[in-house]
């Protein structure tokens, strides 16, 4: 089985090079809307498309045959993905084995443009260079990004090894206050993140605000700011997840353990139901748990680590110890039957484990969905 990764390579670009660059953009980004406009917008297979539009769009735009059929395609990508979009901004371009080479000996790459055929050096850390190293990559997709620099965003595939055996699971709890809690019990405070997402708010209240009463300059300004919180906001919270979730697949890795996460899909919707204030609405739609849950997803896979979702509902409200329901209040956590007392959140990860456990064991899950009453007037689930 295979894995696709995305590498991001910075180009050094000379100034001729950097014009190459911008009008192969603008000449892909004007031929995707040509296309758009120019055929029916149901229509989505883009071989049908590329019969209807093709000699139009050589003719127009100048673009090579393949770049006239990768445009043709992503049009046709994004009406199947149901972004039917007539406008496209000139900041990438796709590319496929035959306008895109990449030679390893020189770190260098192949392009072509308008122009015609380019070669661009490669500015590499380690991290590229270790994926990239014996790699023959067929596509990749040309950006530039807002600074002015430019990107080159390259595919490479790589076989997923197989699951290695496992002596337990590692439960992860997700939530707001704590990013993150393990069954071991380390766990990554939200509070930092919870910081920066709430002056941001502040920011971007006060600077709608100015654009609201402001002078058309005024209005352009702020919305350049905003833009550039936005993308602020959102690295930092990528850059956060990356953090946790590399450390928790090495400590699995380490430890040779399975990682048990919560389903948490629909959470989201679920949590928007319940009447609440504005402050708590935007808290609980910025979450990023399905973010770092691809992160996990694709960085275990690709060194063997298992991960098993299980089911959400009463695992923040069952004790890890004796399986009856509890009482949960906050950060705390209280079994009445056993008298165990101690963090919620280490609580719910331990329970995660425990179900983790029960799905990936080969035996079957050892635990069953009857419930009976206890004398002190709690359920407890039967093991086998």
């Amino acid at each position: 089985m295979e894995q696709i990764l995305t590498i991001s390579c910075k180009l050094a670009v000379t100034p001729s090079q950097a014009r190459q660059i911008d009008a192969t953009l603008q000449a892909f980004a004007d031929a995707c809307g040509f296309v758009g406009v120019s055929t029916p917008e149901t229509l989505t297979n883009a071989i049908a498309l590329q019969a209807l539009v093709y000699q139009s769009v050589r003719e127009k735009f100048g673009l090579s045959a393949n770049l006239a059929i990768r445009a043709i395609a992503r049009v046709a990508g994004h009406r199947k993905a149901k972004k039917p979009g007539k406008v496209f901004a000139p900041t990438s371009v796709s590319y496929d084995a035959r306008i895109f080479s990449f030679r390893e000996k020189d770190w260098t790459v192949s392009l072509t443009l308008v122009g015609g055929r380019e070669r661009f050096s490669l500015v590499l850390g380690d991290y590229q260079r270790k994926h990239l190293a014996g790699q023959s990559p067929t596509s990749a997709t040309l950006i530039k990004r807002q600074d002015g620099l430019y990107f080159l965003q390259i595919q490479v595939k790589g076989e997923i090894p197989p699951p290695q055996e496992t002596e337990g699971t590692l439960g992860l709890d997700l939530g707001r206050r704590d990013i993150a809690h393990t069954s071991e019990g380390e766990r990554f405070s939200g509070k930092a993140v919870q910081a920066v997402r709430d002056r941001h708010a502040k920011q971007r209240q006060s600077l709608q605000k100015k654009a609201a009463k402001g002078t058309r300059s005024c209005r352009r300004r702020c919305r350049g700011l905003l833009q550039r919180l936005s993308g602020r906001e959102r690295r930092y919270q990528r850059h956060r997840n990356h953090e946790i979730s590399r450390h928790i697949v090495t400590r699995a890795q380490e430890t040779r353990q399975a990682i048990a996460l919560e389903d948490l899909s629909g959470i989201r919707e679920r949590a928007n139901e319940q009447p609440r204030s504005k402050t708590e609405r935007r808290r609980s739609n910025s979450w990023a748990f399905y973010q770092l849950r691809q992160f996990i997803s694709y960085k275990a896979a690709g060194v063997g680590v298992r991960v098993v979702l299980v089911h959400p509902a009463y695992t923040s409200q069952t004790c890890h110890r004796c399986l009856h329901l509890g009482i949960r209040s906050g950060k705390s956590f209280a079994c009445p039957h056993c008298a165990w007392k101690g963090d919620a959140d280490y609580n719910g990860a331990c329970v995660i484990a425990l179900l983790g456990a029960a799905v990936s064991r080969p035996g079957g899950p050892g635990l069953h969905c009857s419930l009976s009453l206890h004398a002190s007037g709690l359920l407890k689930a039967h093991s086998l």
